[in-house]
């Protein structure tokens, strides 16, 4: 009997499967946290730097221009009202102001205007228009005096009716021009910050995810191959950028939330006041227009209450009406302040009430417009009634009782208004300042420590395989 002979059959071989050594692995690991390290303390770093060099420009920069532009616009015009004003009076004594009184505000004004231009000269505004502009308007105010008290008022007409026009058509134009100019700059520089500090945020976020991620992964590397529950180093490292990514987000939070109080709590509220304060000098001119030029009375009027409604807007309301809406709309207010019966710059200042104090100066200032405006339809109904020199004395008297008296009692409380919006967005920016200041150096020194733990925690399993 033979033995049958089975064929082999080729089993194949599995290929004998290549693990990587420990050391290599861990090292690969420790690398990869090192990086992620170093990454993650570059973008913040970055990141924080840019910031307070973002709430430095926005601070430095546009808001110095718009206060001083805004500031030359109503200087402009109360230099024009007291023009008005001084060739109203005349000689006279007995009409609320006199022509020497009249001319120490023109002087004040006047370097009011010439300190704002330097202001905008020192910020890189360009100012030589206005300077020349502002030459012009001077000499033509001089030569209206001159006729004015040579001649009479009615002689003076012409020649003011030029400076006016100066003054409206070219340098309250330019002025409000860089109003707007560097309110927008302001806007778009605030949009950008906005958004790099929310995609910041959200890098941050995930490259921190990542490094705990590979810390952690480490740990357990460590912990199955050399049976140690815990590495007290890579712990440590973890817990030190765990921190500095916490601290780091809240900063940033408090950033944004500065930048949204600098710029839609007070800033709004500042450009908006500033506006109102300056269109309301305007108006004040008008009034004293209104009673020089009678030939041009029903243009000044229609300009009066024009402004009066960019001020504080109140829909159909002439102004012969005005007084009665107004007084509907606040009564309805007092009853329930969401309801906000009006718009214009006082209506958005209402809608934006956001600091300490600030609702109770709004409602002062609001009651004292009132107030001024009902002085402005006494001085109108005198006109009417053919009192001229008593609508004269009314509106150029800054006597208790005088119409300039209760602007200046408006103004004041405008300016108190406009000073509660400034000062908190000074406060946001000290604020943002100081901390973006004190943290800008934690990214890189938390590196460092976290960079130090890790390499401790590790070289001593390395030791082991040597």
């Amino acid at each position: 009997m033979h033995d049958t002979l089975v064929p082999a059959i080729d089993h194949p071989v599995p290929p004998r499967t290549r693990h990587t050594p420990t050391p290599v692995r861990l090292r690969r690991l420790t690398t990869l946290a090192a990086v992620l390290t170093v990454a993650l303390s570059a973008l913040l770093t970055v990141q924080l730097v840019r910031a307070h060099r973002a709430t430095s420009r926005l601070a430095a920069g546009e808001v110095p221009v718009v206060e001083a532009a805004s500031d030359l616009y109503f200087a402009l015009n109360d230099m024009d009202a007291q023009l008005a004003n001084i060739l109203l009076v005349g000689d006279a004594d007995d009409l609320g102001i006199t022509r020497a009184q009249g001319q120490a505000i023109y002087d004040r004004r006047r370097q009011q205007a010439y300190a704002d231009l330097e202001r905008l000269a020192a910020s890189g505004v360009r100012v030589r228009e206005l300077l020349d502009g502002l030459g012009r308007y001077e000499a033509l105010a001089a030569d209206a005096q001159l006729l004015g008290q040579r001649d009479g008022r009615d002689a003076s007409l012409g020649t003011y009716r030029s400076a006016t026009a100066l003054l409206r058509q070219t340098l309250l134009t330019q002025a409000q021009t860089m109003v707007d100019a560097q309110a927008g700059h302001l806007t778009d520089g605030y949009r950008a910050e906005t958004r790099a500090t929310t995609i910041t945020r959200f890098a941050v976020l995930f490259v921190a995810l990542l490094l705990i991620a590979v810390l952690v992964v480490q740990q357990l590397f460590l912990a199955r191959r050399f049976r140690r529950t815990v590495n007290p180093g890579i712990a440590a490292a973890t817990a030190v950028l765990v921190g500095l990514v916490a601290g780091s987000l809240v900063v940033l939070g408090l950033h944004s939330d500065r930048l949204h109080t600098q710029k839609q709590d007070a800033f709004d509220s500042i450009v908006a006041l500033t506006r109102a304060r300056a269109v309301s000098y305007d108006a004040n001119a008008d009034e004293s227009r209104y009673l020089l030029d009678p030939a041009h009375a029903a243009e000044y009027e229609r300009g009066f209450l024009d402004k009066t409604q960019e001020i504080l807007a109140l829909p159909g309301a002439t102004l012969s009406t005005y007084d009665q809406q107004l007084d509907s709309a606040w009564n309805a207010y007092q009853r329930d302040h969401g309801r906000i019966g009006w718009g214009g710059a006082l209506g958005a200042e209402f809608g934006n009430i956001t600091f300490a104090g600030e609702r109770a100066a709004a409602e002062s200032t609001a009651g004292l417009f009132q107030a001024y405006q009902k002085d402005d339809r006494q001085i109108r109904a005198l006109v009417t009634s053919g009192r001229r020199d008593a609508a004269i004395r009314l509106c150029t008297s800054y006597a208790p009782g005088g119409s300039n008296y209760a602007f200046d009692r408006y103004d004041g409380a405008l300016a108190g208004l406009i000073a509660i919006n400034t000062q908190a967005f000074g406060a946001a920016e000290d604020a943002d300042l100081r901390d973006l200041g004190r943290s800008v150096w934690l990214p890189g020194v938390a590196a460092v420590v976290a960079l130090a733990l890790l390499v401790a925690g590790v070289r001593p399993r390395l030791a082991e395989y040597r």
